[in-house]
């Protein structure tokens, strides 16, 4: 009996766990995978357990120098994995070909792929905002928008979207996560970051839920200082660290820890969560039980690469409790400096093994056992094509939000004719080509609306610019001013092509209809034309509370027109679509 019992400990001592399992997977195929982590394990050196822990970044952006500096940490450092950055996505592929041909161990890519890969590769197609999203009402969508990000991942070799953001964002003037949150409600940035989490990882994609433990009420951008969140336990437990905790146990592969110092969960003042063992250790892994990947959020960000020296800051990080080093400066130095805390007992070899055979495992799950080469050619197109654009413009069309409706201006009527006027600095075109499809709308300029006759109806569209998803949602006052005077004498529909903030501080109790469509993009635009023409449902809700009069949740439901392909055929064929210039 004791020696069924030592032989049952033995067994179990060789099954390792990572959060992240493929669904449906069997018993033998988890111990196939834990025999390959065994065989694969014993068969490094030490310096290439330790060359695990570490993810650097490849730009093909930069000049050869670079890349011939990352060829060598490949081959030199037998590093884990790299994080693809900006911008070529056919020489990414052929550069991720060599590397995993040269690695002993194939290589973990990553990419920030939040909106999809055009956050990095500028030809692929844009998927919306975190916002947007939290806006859908039915998160299946979300799963399916996801599920076709993780096929664009496939396609560029990509095994990790460091995503989705599960910051609850309570702070308008938050710099760095505004429209990379689901919004400033706990459950439902849970249910969003599900939903976005299991359409990666059921395609075999990995996720990374971030930025522990909560950046979501911060005023500093954490690439250039430190910020700091200052709320007590009470309130971080019930808030930033909510999501997080609600979503431990739910498989997802990744948590990504942020550079922020939070007094209530450190109190050595200064010290970053990234490298804090009290936060990593204490809080993440033993009292809420993670036991997936700990990565931190990129080392050479001004609020840890500015008070710490590179090498040091990765074992600072390791020590803490992180299993790889994101975006690491000088792995040589890391490595060094962890051998060294091993050799000095501050760190237990254990960990090292630890974390090397939970990246391992991740690896098996996610195919990285046998690499097969990525063929190119013709990726931009397989990136950004009308199956992109589908799918996208139906997110959009599902996160269009009616605030407030008083006169029943919406859907439009066909037969009816209506004034255009543009705001703000960016483009409209699209949105306004798109109307004209479907009813007749005269185009005015700002300085043309004494033009306009009286009681007319008159759409009017907040532009902001959707380059990045850090610009001011802010509205003029030039614009305020416009709005105004437009509703004196007319009716008025104000549509927000961004942020629901831009709202804030905007008179709108004299606006007739209020809608919020989160970005002004040709996708964003095309799909609110058809929300406001009745071509489909209008059903999305504020993500986030916007002020006393504007709270999380608000919007109305408008059903779309019953209209059959033939009726739009003829209609469309019988009216003139030409935008009509006064």
């Amino acid at each position: 009996m004791k020696r069924l019992s030592l032989l049952l400990i033995t067994f179990i001592s060789q099954i390792y766990f990572t959060q992240y399992q493929p669904k449906n997977i069997s018993n033998s195929d988890i111990k196939k995978a834990n025999d390959w982590v065994d065989k694969t394990y014993n068969s490094l050196s030490q310096d290439e357990k330790l060359g695990q822990l570490f993810i650097v970044a490849l730009y093909t952006n930069k000049d050869e120098a670079h890349i011939s500096q990352i060829r060598n940490i490949v081959n030199q450092d037998k590093i884990g994995g790299l994080i693809l950055m900006q911008d070529d996505a056919e020489r990414e592929i052929n550069l991720v070909n060599e590397f995993q041909a040269k690695s002993k161990v194939p290589l973990m890519i990553g990419m920030d792929a939040e909106w999809g890969l055009f956050q990095r590769i500028a030809k692929a197609h844009k998927y919306p905002w975190a916002i947007a999203l939290g806006a859908i009402q039915d998160k299946n969508l979300i799963y399916e928008m996801s599920a076709k990000i993780a096929e664009d991942c496939k396609r560029m070799g990509i095994n990790w979207d460091f995503a989705p953001v599960v910051d609850v964002n309570t702070n308008p003037n938050n710099p760095i996560i505004g429209n990379r949150s689901f919004g400033s409600d706990v459950n439902n940035v849970v249910n969003s970051a599900l939903a976005y989490s299991n359409g990666l990882q059921d395609n075999r994609i990995l996720a990374a839920i971030k930025h522990f433990p909560g950046h979501g009420d911060t005023d500093k951008d954490s690439h250039l200082d430190l910020p700091v969140v200052s709320h007590n336990l009470e309130r971080l437990e019930k808030i930033e660290i909510a999501p997080f905790k609600a979503l431990m146990n739910k498989g997802i592969g990744g948590v990504m820890v942020a550079h922020l110092y939070v007094p209530s969960l450190e109190n050595e003042k200064g010290i970053p969560a990234s490298v804090s063992k009290k936060i990593v250790t204490g809080l993440l892994k033993e009292k809420l039980g993670y036991k997936g990947l700990i990565i931190t959020d990129a080392l050479n960000m001004g609020a840890v690469a500015n008070k710490f020296k590179a090498g040091e800051l990765d074992a600072m990080a390791f020590k803490a409790g992180n299993d790889l080093m994101l975006f690491s400066q000088d792995v040589a130095t890391g490595k060094k400096l962890i051998q060294k805390a091993i050799d000095n007992g501050e760190i237990q070899q254990n960990r090292v093994e630890e974390s090397v055979k939970k990246i391992l495992l991740t690896k098996y799950y996610l195919g990285l056992n046998q690499y097969n080469n990525i063929n190119p050619e013709n990726v931009n197109e397989d990136l950004n094509n009308a199956s992109h654009s589908v799918l996208v413009q139906k997110m959009y069309a599902n996160a269009l939000t009616l605030i407030k409706d008083e006169k029943k201006l919406l859907p439009l009527d066909c037969k009816e004719t209506y004034y255009y006027v543009p705001l703000e600095e960016a483009p409209y075109e699209t949105f306004l080509n798109q109307l004209n499809l479907g009813t007749t709308v005269i185009f005015k300029n700002s300085n043309e609306i004494n033009t306009i006759p009286a009681n007319s109806k008159v759409i009017v569209g907040f532009h902001k610019d959707n380059s990045t998803a850090y610009k001011p949602y802010k509205i003029s006052d030039a614009s305020k001013k416009i709005l105004s005077d437009l509703t004196k004498n007319q009716n008025v529909i104000l549509d927000v092509f961004g942020s629901p903030y831009a709202l804030k501080d905007i008179d709108i109790s004299k606006v007739s209809t209020v809608l919020v469509s989160y970005e002004n993009n040709d996708d964003a635009m095309k799909a609110t034309a058809n929300g406001i023409l009745g071509q489909t449902k209008i059903s999305g809700r504020l993500p986030v509370l916007v002020n006393d009069q504007l709270k999380f949740g608000l919007g109305m439901d408008v059903e779309a027109k019953i209209q059959n392909k033939t009726d739009r055929k003829n209609s469309s064929e019988t009216k003139n679509s030409k935008i009509v210039m006064e």
